[in-house]
């Protein structure tokens, strides 16, 4: 090989070039994940799984898988989410398909799920299970795949992102076991009681909008966020109604954030019929999830 065509092949494109490239860029851009998100954007644009890009690093993508990498790469640069570009997130061990209509799903609300399971074992199937803020439908179709006897009710104020639920519900198979009540909070739903209530409601105050990340600010749902000015006032009707929807030892299980926890605690101390059950940290050991029984 001549030394022409030596520095040729130094200076090809090729997969790996392309993944240290952007590692750096996006290094620069203050993502948090850089390699994970070059891998995942160049994983989707060739259509293949991140794994198999480790056995063609050497490979030379073309058009337009080429083009659509560097214009998702520009796009994050910008401070879009990965997720919003390629159109789906992993929850639970399962692929979600997401948009700019629902919140992306997130690791911490993963414990919301796992709790739930737990409270499962007290009852006996059918369980009846409310999923209230639906969102993507990540928890409620993670439950549906994990407790095959439950029936779900997946609530949601918003008509786009309760499409987006049934399309996943669809994807997973599980759409005959959920459901879908356009509705807020419980208002469209005038009867019926559950077992376990699951939800992650909005919890950001509306005055704590400059600590939030400037990514998820810009690009994702302000009404899957900001609950009002102190951030617990959906919690605070979410308490209410579940007093009234749980039966008796029935489980409400919610995610908020650290912030506003002890307001959410002291919320729960205010409702007579609920008990604090305990309190679980994400992985980062952030305060992050309550579970609640209902006493009588």
């Amino acid at each position: 090989m001549s030394e022409t065509q030596s520095e040729a092949q130094t200076e090809a494109w090729t997969i790996k070039r392309l993944l240290d490239w952007t590692t750096e860029y996006f290094g620069r851009c203050d993502s948090d994940s850089p390699r994970l998100e070059a891998e995942v954007l160049l994983a989707e644009a060739l259509g293949c799984e991140r794994i198999q890009l480790y056995t063609q690093f050497n490979e030379v993508p073309q058009e337009p898988a080429l083009g659509n990498y560097r214009a998702w790469v520009k796009r994050r640069a910008a401070g879009e989410p990965v997720a919003y570009l390629v159109g789906h997130r992993e929850f639970y061990s399962l692929k979600f398909v997401v948009s700019e209509h629902v919140l992306i799903p997130r690791p911490e609300t993963e414990h919301v799920v796992v709790e739930a399971i737990e409270c499962s074992k007290h009852f006996q199937a059918p369980i009846r299970i409310a999923d209230v803020g639906t969102g993507s439908g990540c928890i409620a179709v993670a439950l549906a795949k994990h407790l095959p006897n439950s029936r779900i009710t997946a609530f949601e104020i918003s008509p786009e992102a309760l499409n987006l639920a049934l399309q996943n519900a669809k994807l997973h198979g599980v759409s005959n076991q959920i459901e879908f009540c356009e509705s807020d909070l419980f208002a469209s739903f005038p009867e019926g009681q559950f077992e376990i209530i699951a939800s992650n409601p909005p919890y950001v105050g509306t005055r704590e909008v400059e600590t939030l990340d400037a990514n998820v600010r810009k690009f994702e749902p302000e009404i899957a966020l900001f609950s009002g000015p102190k951030g617990t006032e959906l919690i605070e009707r979410l308490l209410a109604e579940s007093v009234e929807r749980l039966v008796v030892g029935g489980y409400l299980v919610f995610e908020t954030s650290p912030i506003v926890m002890e307001s959410c605690l002291a919320l729960v101390a205010h409702q007579s019929r609920l008990e604090h059950q305990k309190t679980v940290r994400d992985l980062a050991g952030h305060q992050r999830v309550v579970v609640c029984k209902k006493t009588g």
